[in-house]
């Protein structure tokens, strides 16, 4: 795929989310669309170090069969105040259309503020591979074969 290829997305702005703009592309090679906080406006959520929140966007999507969305953490957020989405990637199926939320945790030191309109996370949209699951009795081994967590390039 090229970054000329495109998938429409049909997207949806829920009442709360009508004066935020869309989703979009920060640059032109960028693989997120940057997701934007749709907090009451006037109101600032406050997370403090350890907290999390459930931050709404404001929109719905409606995912073509055979993608998927990941909701990601922004890399400045994460380095400079140690905000992450928690459960990254947050998965959105495409059958699913509710409100997209960022499952946001503070790992920094401090509390981080969050303002309406605040770029909170991005969405990744990707292609997905269905599995069939076939069961064998043995599995064809490897070098690595069983070993774990941190297995490779111990000696």
């Amino acid at each position: 795929m090229t970054v000329t290829d495109s998938v429409r997305i049909a997207v949806k702005r829920l009442p709360h989310g009508a004066d935020l703009p869309l989703p979009a592309y920060a640059t032109a090679g960028a693989a997120g669309l940057d997701l934007m906080a749709a907090l009451p406006r006037g109101e600032t959520l406050v997370l403090r170090p350890g907290g999390r929140a459930l931050v709404p966007t404001g929109i719905a999507i409606a995912l073509p069969a055979g993608y998927e969305a990941q909701v990601r953490p922004r890399s400045g957020l994460a380095l400079r105040q140690g905000l992450t989405v928690l459960n990254a990637p947050g998965t959105i199926d495409a059958d699913y259309r509710g409100e997209i939320l960022a499952l946001l945790v503070n790992l920094g030191e401090q509390p981080v503020a969050l303002e309406r309109g605040m770029r909170v996370a991005q969405l990744v949209v990707a292609a997905v591979a269905r599995a069939t699951l076939v069961e064998l009795r043995d599995l064809d081994g490897t070098e690595r074969d069983a070993g774990g967590f941190g297995s490779t390039g111990v000696s």
